[in-house]
């Protein structure tokens, strides 16, 4: 089923050129402060970690450092674990998950694992509560070569040293009401293309990489996210937005040729979250507590078979 839903911006049917992104851009309002809700929080980590500028977004009149979180007692023999977040601004419990989990538990893993942290990937959406980024490119498909999107290419030349090395890789996102009621019409409209309505799951999901899908390790992390959330069952065809379940709360996606974060290192371990804030059974507390046990899984699990 297609459907040509109105979206305020452009004409049905023709892509977008640049009197329309600015049009969309000029529409973009600020919602929250990246300041003191993120790097407020970055900054009281600073006595037990490293943090990183590891790159800023001039997006005039605005400018937003990029900052990473690393192991202050970081060793070439350790394995090396990466946890992003943000990537869509607009998925609140991506970026506040990674921070509960920095303030939490992630000193539970010093002389262990050397972990590497980026709680924002792309401040001004999460600001504006927005998935694009400032020139409505979405850096969640943008994680590759030239990327056209800032945010992904800081991204992928911080994690460059060691890309051969991450063990493991997690990357937390949301599915939200939103994504049916704004992003998809949006993108549709972007693209010239038609609207294509999907179904939204109620419930906590992972998407692995179809080219190395680790069933064992998808299981651990959703098994543990069971304990304090419910986890997506599968829509009648038997999918969670238009892929297969594999095993319950699993799907897997192509994620290098998408240019999904997920596929930005060679780690033998790589999974995305997707938590559903607007589910009746779901608190924000609830989200951001399922994304950090979910990030304490990944590591567990593949800590246990370094």
């Amino acid at each position: 089923m297609t459907s040509q839903a109105f979206y305020p911006i452009g004409t049905p049917g023709q892509p977008w050129g640049p009197a329309e992104i600015a049009e969309w851009r000029s529409r973009q309002v600020r919602h929250r402060s990246y300041e003191a809700e993120v790097v407020s929080k970055i900054d009281k980590l600073r006595s037990r970690f490293d943090v990183v500028e590891y790159g800023v977004l001039d997006y005039a009149p605005d400018r937003y450092p990029l900052f990473a979180i690393k192991s202050r007692d970081w060793r070439d023999d350790l394995p090396t674990f990466l946890v992003t977040g943000g990537v869509h601004g607009y998925e609140t419990s991506g970026v506040h998950g990674v921070l509960q989990f920095l303030e939490r538990h992630a000193a539970d893993y010093a002389g262990k694992a050397n972990l590497l942290v980026a709680p924002c990937v792309s401040p001004w959406a999460y600001e504006r509560i927005h998935r694009w980024n400032i020139d409505a490119i979405d850096p969640n498909r943008s994680f590759r070569d030239n990327s056209p999107a800032q945010e992904s290419a800081a991204l992928i030349a911080l994690v460059a040293p060691w890309r051969e090395r991450v063990l493991m890789h997690i990357d937390l996102h949301e599915t939200t009401d939103t994504d049916e009621s704004e992003f998809r019409p949006a993108l549709a409209a972007r693209d010239g293309k038609p609207n294509e309505p999907g179904e939204i799951p109620d419930g906590f999901y992972l998407v692995g990489d179809s080219e190395d899908p680790q069933p064992e390790f998808q299981q651990a992390v959703i098994a543990a996210v069971a304990m304090i959330t419910h986890i997506a069952p599968a829509d009648a065809k038997g999918e969670i937005i238009g892929a297969t379940v594999v095993a319950p709360g699993v799907i897997n996606y192509p994620v290098r040729s998408l240019g999904l974060c997920a596929g930005i290192t060679n780690a033998r371990y790589r999974t995305t979250t997707e938590v559903y804030p607007d589910s009746p059974r779901a608190t924000p507390e609830q989200c951001n507590a399922a994304q950090a046990a979910a990030v304490c899984a990944a590591i567990d699990f593949a800590l246990a078979r370094a």
